[in-house]
């Protein structure tokens, strides 16, 4: 039986996780392929992107996960020379964390947050958005490598599709300035009314000045601009999501990331 047969929503008749769920089953298909593979979808960046998927449940699939589900699909991206990743809300497929503990697995677990639509958020002056043919998205990209990174050596990294993306609204770029010097940047990928945020990251040097907050609130302000209702994101950490939650963010779920080769 699917969720939609058994008549409930996943997150107690509100639809903001189902409406989530749907959005991760939408953004990869935009540059990947996707295989249906048991209960799950298998996602395949094409080549070129320089970006890599996951498998995620089967959007309205079973609710039913085995160990051996778990191990096919893994077995499956192996040998397709791919990332070896399944990406789930726990709170939408209770029954998978179980299945990867029987395979004998651990996943990573983030909270998820989403920003209430009731709740003002402004951009903030030190930050905009970027235009897909400026110098500063390289930089961008490169600042947001090096945060997570921990280093304040900016390389500027190859834009790859995101222009392309970016022209047709399926991307936003952030990047947060101190004059003239670029300090930060993060990503939004509205689809319809939701939108994730991505990949906000500051370099140490340029931490503790507000920068990530800046980012985060002219991410979210702009992906309202374009008429998105539902913007989410997952933290890394708890204390990073003390930070989101300072800016308006709520917890609304679990999200797990299984990537056995890390």
């Amino acid at each position: 039986m699917t969720r939609e047969q058994d008549g409930g929503s996943s997150d107690g008749g509100d639809g903001r996780l189902d409406r989530i769920e749907a959005y991760y089953d939408c953004v990869p298909r935009a540059v990947a392929t996707a295989e249906q593979v048991g209960p799950f979808t298998l996602f395949v960046a094409q080549e070129g992107t320089g970006w890599q998927f996951y498998a995620r449940p089967q959007l309205g699939g079973p609710s039913r996960f085995a160990a051996d589900d778990v191990c096919r699909v893994l077995d499956l991206q192996r040998e397709r020379g791919v990332k070896r990743a399944i990406e789930w809300v726990d709170e939408v497929t209770p029954a998978l964390l179980p299945a990867v503990r029987a395979a004998g697995l651990e996943p990573h677990l983030y909270p998820l947050l989403l920003m209430p639509p009731e709740v003002p958020v402004e951009a903030d002056p030190r930050a905009r958005a970027l235009h897909p043919a400026e110098p500063h998205l390289s930089l961008a990209l490169g600042s947001v490598s090096a945060g997570f990174a921990g280093r304040d050596e900016v390389e500027p990294r190859d834009p790859g599709p995101r222009p392309t993306l970016m022209e047709r609204g399926d991307l936003v770029v952030v990047a947060s300035f101190e004059g003239n010097r670029l300090c930060g940047a993060g990503s939004a990928a509205p689809r319809g009314d939701v939108a994730e945020l991505m990949g906000i990251a500051v370099p140490p040097g340029h931490r503790g000045r507000g920068h990530g907050t800046a980012i985060t609130r002219t991410l979210v302000a702009a992906c309202r601009d374009a008429g998105v209702e539902t913007v989410f994101l997952s933290a890394g950490s708890d204390a990073a999501a003390d930070i989101y939650r300072r800016v308006g963010f709520v917890d609304v779920g679990t999200a797990c990331i299984l990537e056995p080769d890390d």
